[in-house]
Order: structure tokens, then sequence, then C-alpha cells
């Protein structure tokens, strides 16, 4: 059940139920300190961040209550957005009745320019995440600076041709937020176009998200995938390059044929469990932590820096995600887990209503725990050359995804029948891929003699390992998996 008249997707199970996000809050009647300036605070930082709403009168648990045990006091909550928050920001108050309850939905349009704060004691708030934030003088200074950078989302594209937006994402679109009316006043309602003089203008952002071509209108404005062959790029004839992919169209359209891409391209591989002996399929890189890197570099990217699309780079150790633009306000390499800012909080917040955008530091916490629960490397930020980097390391070597399955099946049907040397050896080698007598001596710390002999069991015996040298003797002869 609909029960907002300002936004059709504030249901009464929403209000019951959804975790509180960036763009949206209950307070309840019980909470402590629920003064009428403890409001304008989370209004204020909903003003200076991506907007939302509150719900007063909304416990945690998702109890309705009923302001009217407010009394007269009632009028100050009513009056609170003039009375304490400078300068007015564009705030509209929604009383509405559920089961013959009152409760409050203050509705706040993010302000792409001004900065808001106390009335009366000049203190300034930033949402983050589920947060409310109170800033110092350099964070203000770092919201200010962002503030500037954030207008280029906000312009409108004076040569727009509306044939040339992408009615069937828009539909799309309209149908995920519920509403009823014209697609292009949808866009107004989202700040994504203007309508002045009865003729629609679209704004960056809306050609950013929902025109079939956008770079016709921002250079640039596309994702470009880049295989080395290598730990390095090299140039001239040393050229390593061996796949080069462009994605040109709308984000959400690059999302998902990135996606598609990057599932197909990157591969499997097998992790020896010592415990177990069982080989355990893990991926190349996670899917977690590379679409939520892909989906922050489009979505937190400076548009405004023309000439410099989104790069992944493929190499065999690591992938990098690069985006233009510094780490946006008070967001650093060391706090990017718990810190949040959108660069572009237009973009953003269409991309969470269509479910392609958790908010960023949620997303930064799922790459890390995606690469964590893979037993990947942690992931990396760098901030570098005016763009930030993002590093997935992987620990895996190549050569295990060349090692038969009938290999991998003898390993782990015999696994309960072998000695801890013989498990190190094994181990040695599913790393190594090729290996000496030598160098299991020292693993192993066993006899070379233990070793030589463990060796021929398995080449003669399980038939799993091959002897890489003719000559009858040779100290230096290396040990490998047997090719089927």
């Amino acid at each position: 059940m609909v029960v907002s008249k300002f936004n059709t997707q504030i249901t009464l199970e929403l209000l019951q139920t959804k975790r509180e996000n960036q763009y949206f809050e209950r307070k309840g009647l019980g909470e402590k300190d629920i003064a009428p300036t403890k409001i304008a605070n989370e209004l204020i930082g909903m003003l200076n961040a991506d907007g939302g709403v509150l719900a007063f009168g909304v416990a945690n648990d998702g109890e309705i209550q009923d302001l009217n045990a407010l009394g007269e006091k009632l009028s100050d909550y009513r009056n609170l957005y003039v009375d304490f928050i400078e300068p007015h920001g564009n705030i509209k108050l929604e009383e509405i009745e559920i089961e013959g309850k009152r409760i409050f939905l203050y509705h706040v349009d993010q302000d792409i320019e001004r900065i808001f704060k106390r009335k009366d004691n000049e203190q300034i708030f930033l949402r983050v995440d589920d947060r409310n934030k109170q800033l110092d003088r350099d964070a203000v200074r770092n919201l200010e600076y962002d503030k500037q950078i954030r207008k280029f989302e906000d312009e409108i594209e004076p040569e727009f041709d509306f044939q040339d937006l992408d009615k069937k994402l828009l539909n799309g679109y309209k149908q995920k937020l519920n509403y009823e009316g014209d697609v292009f006043d949808l866009l107004v309602k989202r700040h994504l176009a203007i309508k002045k003089d009865g003729q629609f203008r679209i704004k960056k952002a809306g050609v950013l998200l929902f025109a079939k071509d956008p770079e016709k209108y921002i250079t640039s404005a596309s994702l470009r995938y880049i295989r080395y062959e290598g730990t390095d790029a090299k140039v001239g004839t040393e050229h390593n390059v061996v796949k080069d992919e462009r994605f040109e169209n709308n984000i959400p359209w690059i999302i998902d044929q990135v996606k598609k891409f990057l599932k197909a391209t990157l591969k499997d591989y097998y992790f020896l469990d010592l415990e177990t002996g069982r080989f355990n399929k893990v991926p190349e890189y996670p899917e977690e932590a590379w679409l939520e890197g892909v989906v922050n570099a489009l979505c937190h990217r400076s548009y405004n820096v023309q000439g410099n699309a989104i790069y992944i780079k493929h190499y065999d150790d690591r992938l990098e995600i690069s985006n233009s633009g510094p780490l946006p306000a008070q967001v650093n390499v060391e706090n990017i887990r718990t810190e949040r800012f959108s660069r572009n909080p237009r973009i953003a917040r269409a991309l969470e209503d269509m479910g392609f955008v958790r908010q960023l530091n949620e997303g930064v916490s799922r790459i890390y725990q995606s690469m964590e629960k893979s037993m990947l490397s942690t992931p990396e930020y760098v901030e570098k050359n005016g763009n930030v980097y993002l590093i997935l390391r992987n620990k895996i070597s190549n050569h295990t995804k060349t090692i038969s399955d009938s290999i991998l099946k003898t390993v782990q049907d015999n696994w309960a029948t072998y000695n801890d040397t013989q498990k190190r050896i094994l181990q040695h080698l599913f790393y190594h891929n090729q290996t000496t007598i030598t160098e299991l001596v020292e693993v192993t710390g066993i006899h070379e003699k233990n070793v030589r002999l463990y060796l021929n069991q398995f080449m003669d015996n399980e038939k799993i390992l091959v002897r890489l040298s003719e000559k009858q003797r040779d100290k230096n002869a290396k040990y490998a998996f047997k090719k089927l």
C-alpha cells in the first residue's frame, strides 16, 4: 500500500522494514534527544549529501507511533526546517494518517551547490550511509570542492536529441519506481531533466543514464578493457596487449555488458585444502569484488574530466579498475571502508533505484569480504595522477587451471593414504608447477633418498607425475604433474 503522495516508492511495508541507508532514516518518539534540533541535524546531513526521506513517528523496529501524543509541541516539528536550517533547503513535510496514527515524512531534495548548517550554532552535518556526521573545518572545505564538481551532472545538455533516449530502459526505471505518470515527468522528479515553457531539457546525468550513445554528447563516457600478457604493460616491439574491448552506451547497459563479458573472460582456479585434500574451485577474482569495483567507478567518476575513459586493465597477476578524479570529500584510501560521499548523487540515486548500487562504503566492504572469502590478496586503493585505482591481486598460480581433472580426482581419492611429507610435496608441486629434488629436500626437510622414493611412487604407481629430463643422472631434473 503506497502511503505517500510525493514518493510512490514509499509503502507501509517500506516504512516498517526497509534498512536505513543513505536515503532513508526512521525516528521514533522514544529515542533519546528526539528534540526538533535533532531532527534538524539529520535533515541538514541529508541536504548536504544526497537527499532522502526521514520518517518521524516510526520506531526502529517498524512500530507506527502517533505524533499527536506531542500535543502543542507538534508545531515545533512542523517548523523546525525554518527555525533551525540555513539557508532554506528544499524540504517538503508530508503528514500521514496510518490507522488513526499521525506520522511525518520529511522529503529532502539534495542540493548540488549550497552547504547547509544549523542557524543557531552554525554546525554542519553530512549523512554517510545510515549515520549523521558533524564536519570539521577541513571536511567542510573538501565538501565545498566536491560541490563544485557535482555541478557537472546537473548541467543541461543543450544539443540533446530526445530520439536518442533508451525508451525500454526508461520504462523499466518507471516500473521500478511504481510511477504512473509520463517518463519525462519522472526524469524531472528525479532531477535528471527540467521542464521550462512546456519543453523538456535533459541534464548530463540523464544523458549518462539513459542515452543510447552518451559519447555523442560527453567525451569518453565509456569503459575500456585491456588484457596484457604478463604482469606489465609493454610498448614497441614488446607490445603485449592481447585483447582490447571498448564498451560505449549508457551506464546501466555498460554494467550489464561488462558483467557478462568478465564472467566469460575470467577463469576458475583450484585451491588445495591441506586438511581434506580436496581441490576447491575459486574464481580468478570473485564477481562481487570486480562488479562492485566497476559500478563504483562508473558511479563516482569525475565526468567533468573529459577524454579519460574508465579502464579495466587485466594482467596475469592482477586486475586494475581506474576512474578519473580524486576520491571525493572526506573519503581517503585509509577510511574508504567506512566513509561515503557520492560525487554524482543524481546518477547514484538512479542506479540505486534500479538495483545496481549499494552504498559506497557497503560496496567497498563487500569487495574486501569477497576477496578474503576467495583466499585472495587484500584489495588496494591507490590515488595517483588525478585517478583512483582499485587493484585486485591474484595469489593463485596460473598453472593450476592446466592440471587435468583425472589427476585432481586421483589426489583427492588417495589423500587419506598420504603422509605429511607426501602432502607437502604435492602442495609444492601444485603451486609451483615444476620442482627439483633439491627444492623438495629444502621444503620437506627430509633426506634426498626419501624424496626420490616418494617421487618414484607418484610416477610409477599412481602415474600422476613425470620427470622432465632425458638424462639418466640429472641432479637438476624437474618434476611436474603429468599432462593427459
